[in-house]
């Protein structure tokens, strides 16, 4: 027992500062790195294999799935660049007709040559919103021009004449002037069933604040509005004053009018005087509710 003990007391485990006094057994724990050093990175791991979708997409499968798209590539580039030569580098689609309806006073020639449609050019290359312009701008007496393409090879032009409703006496001419006030032609003779504005409203004391151009505004307005069977019997259109209107019909009869205002009733209003007294020469629609004829 003696020489035990003396066994155990000449150990090193008697030592405590030793690394295994805490815990007894076991292998030592790896000395710390120093402050501020940085501990070796691990290795990195290998990369993994491609997956089997992704190794396979270059194999010869995808080359045979790739064909039938490329070719179905190049074929639309072939009809696209086909389509784009018919349209514009062949001869089958070309401008070799133009022609202008709707006309009756312009001719024919007067409207396709202010069009100057380009003949010979790609139908599909040709402006018409350009050639409308252009035949409104040089013939004022075009009110609306519609150009369409005719294909394989025709333009047409649908033209819409401006209609006087009241000439303006300029000299030995007159001024045809439409519904909407514009002045769009200076004509030699007269047109029939159009009547002439006479304008006197030099001494009225509206005239500084009813210009001319305000009271042939009233004039048109008038005119504008008339039946069609009364409009054709107007020789002139009176203006004294901005509510001094008279029309002068045929048969020596004339009617007084008033202001523009109520213009479409008055309209309405003459029309059954001149069914319901057809032998008065004076008529007045100043109060469309309340006309009245007389005279014989």
């Amino acid at each position: 027992m003696a020489g035990g003990t003396t066994a155990r007391r000449g150990t090193p485990f008697s030592d405590r500062s030793g690394p295994t006094a805490r815990k007894g057994t076991g292998a030592p724990k790896p000395p710390k790195p120093p402050k501020g050093s940085k501990a070796p990175k691990a290795p990195k791991a290998p990369k993994a294999p491609k997956s089997a979708r992704e190794a396979g997409s270059r194999g010869p499968g995808a080359r045979l799935r790739r064909g039938p798209v490329l070719a179905s590539l190049a074929a639309a580039v072939v009809l696209a660049a086909g389509g784009t030569w018919v349209l514009y580098g062949s001869s089958w689609l070309r401008v070799e007709k133009v022609a202008a309806t709707g006309m009756d006073v312009l001719t024919s020639e007067q409207v396709l040559g202010a069009a100057a449609v380009p003949v010979g050019a790609p139908l599909v290359s040709v402006d018409t919103e350009e050639i409308e312009g252009r035949v409104r701008g040089r013939l004022p007496r075009i009110d609306s021009v519609d150009v369409v393409r005719a294909w394989p090879h025709g333009i047409g032009l649908k033209v819409t004449e401006r209609k006087p409703v009241l000439l303006i006496k300029k000299d030995a001419n007159f001024v045809e002037v439409d519904a909407s006030g514009v002045r769009f032609d200076t004509v030699a003779k007269a047109p029939a069933g159009v009547p002439v504005l006479e304008l006197n409203a030099g001494r009225s004391p509206s005239a500084r604040r009813f210009d001319e151009e305000r009271l042939l505004h009233e004039a048109v307005l008038v005119a504008g509005v008339l039946p069609e069977s009364i409009a054709k019997e107007t020789v002139q259109v009176k203006v004294g004053s901005y509510d001094s209107v008279v029309l002068e019909l045929t048969g020596g009869r004339s009617v007084t009018w008033g202001s523009g205002e109520q213009s479409d009733a008055k309209g309405r209003a003459l029309n059954a005087l001149l069914k319901a007294a057809p032998k008065a020469t004076r008529f007045d629609v100043s109060v469309p509710t309340a006309p009245a004829a007389s005279g014989s």
